[in-house]
């Protein structure tokens, strides 16, 4: 005998603003150029949505999608087109493991992970999906510049000068590195070629705003 089957949600589906379509294009979180920008598609753009979201991201060859983790979601990178090195820090093993993937192939980065993302060919194109409405994110930019100089030197026993200097060129909210007008001096690794080592295996974050503003506008922590 088929038991009745009920759907719990906090959604009014017979409301009149309740939304079903919209267009991701429209929705820019972050455009370094017209070659590296984010697209973002979450509940407040689409307020059907429950537990999933996505950024639509485009990248040319070498451009980073910059360290960072989100501490609510966990992350599914499929690559569409081009091609991108999926790197992540496992803290189980105290390892960063890379993940080569090309069209077709996916990455996934557990909750609360450490990672980051850069394109290896030109035209990368990658979707990334969230299992929240709104994922949170803490950037490596952001952790860098608002941490102050004095605690990062007194923790790990740094030359407070010398810290401030380094970080200094460090935009904050970055999203998509290097910044415009890098003119960074390569040092000897940085001379080798990169050399993605091969996965093993596939080992569980700030809202994200809409459209983009300024990131100064939010509080940190938060892209709204």
């Amino acid at each position: 005998m088929r038991k009745d089957v009920s759907i719990s949600s906090n959604i009014d589906y017979s409301s009149p603003s309740a939304a079903f379509t919209f267009d991701v294009n429209k929705s820019t979180l972050f455009k370094k150029d017209s070659r590296n920008y984010i697209n973002i598609l979450g509940v407040e753009q689409l307020n059907t949505l429950e537990n999933t979201s996505l950024l639509d991201i485009f990248l040319s060859k070498d451009n980073v999608i910059e360290p960072h983790y989100h501490q609510n979601a966990a992350e599914l990178v499929y690559c569409i087109a081009g091609a991108a090195t999926v790197s992540l820090l496992n803290p189980f093993t105290k390892k960063i493991q890379n993940y080569p993937i090309k069209p077709g192939q996916v990455a996934n980065v557990p909750q609360g992970w450490w990672h980051y993302e850069e394109a290896t060919e030109d035209d990368t194109h990658l979707l990334a999906i969230f299992d929240a409405p709104t994922p949170e994110v803490i950037l490596g930019s952001d952790i860098l510049k608002f941490t102050p100089a004095n605690i990062m030197a007194h923790t790990y026993c740094l030359d407070e000068e010398q810290w401030k200097k380094t970080i200094a060129p460090i935009v904050p909210t970055t999203y998509i590195g290097p910044a415009k007008g890098c003119n960074r001096v390569k040092s000897a690794t940085d001379q080798a070629p990169y050399k993605p080592t091969m996965p093993q295996q596939y080992m569980k974050p700030c809202p994200y705003p809409s459209p983009y503003r300024y990131p100064s506008m939010y509080p940190y922590g938060t892209y709204y």
